[in-house]
């Protein structure tokens, strides 16, 4: 899901940016001292998986678990998810610095879109109807991540399109492998913490 520097167009780049940058402002009002501890967590976790790719074809998939993050952070997901960007472009070359803020909006925001749309339907019912509805957040927020990935590729240029189209078909197993991980981490959360779900963290 790296876009690389040189990539994208300068408008795409810059709008990037501008956007992070406005929902790193928005990400760090809404964090409390409480959910420090989660978001490091959380951007150590996306450092780490995001860190192991897997071929396909010409490609490369990795895990996000960017709506795991939106569903425990919010907005607040934008920071950590910029952090782990931060530190993987600067020590391992991923994505670049150019493209820093692109490529965080990129993920960053389906994050923040899984917790405005799925949080209160987890925090509602039984935990293993949480956990349903946790997978489908998770695959959600992959598939909004490619499709913006794929957006930005083609605001580029038409000859990015079937790189674009290639982004999405090749993250569908990612879809559903991390559909898979985000029902049974909010599954365990709502047995052993169920309070993570309630306490307005997509505001």
């Amino acid at each position: 899901m790296h876009i690389v520097d040189g990539a994208l167009s300068n408008p795409v780049v810059i709008g990037g940016a501008i956007a992070t940058a406005g929902g790193i402002a928005m990400g760090l009002r809404s964090l409390d001292l409480d959910r420090i501890p989660t978001a490091g967590v959380l951007s150590a976790s996306f450092f780490v998986a995001s860190l192991i790719h897997v071929p396909i074809g010409p490609s490369s998939v990795h895990l996000i678990l960017n709506g795991m993050a939106g569903l425990l952070l919010g907005w607040a997901a934008f920071p950590a998810l910029f952090v782990g960007l931060l530190l993987q472009a600067a020590f391992f070359g991923f994505g670049g610095l150019t493209v820093l803020g692109i490529n965080a909006l990129n993920i960053a925001l389906p994050a923040v879109l899984v917790g405005l749309i799925f949080r209160r339907l987890i925090a509602s019912g039984s935990p293993i109807h949480g956990a349903i509805w946790g997978g489908v957040g998770g695959a959600f927020a992959i598939a909004a991540t490619t499709g913006m990935v794929a957006i930005s590729l083609a605001l580029s240029g038409d000859e990015f399109l079937p790189a674009a189209k290639l982004v999405f078909f090749a993250h569908i197993p990612v879809m559903a492998i991390e559909a898979v991980l985000t029902g049974f981490a909010v599954l365990l959360a709502r047995k052993v913490k169920p309070e993570l779900f309630r306490k307005g963290t997509a505001s």
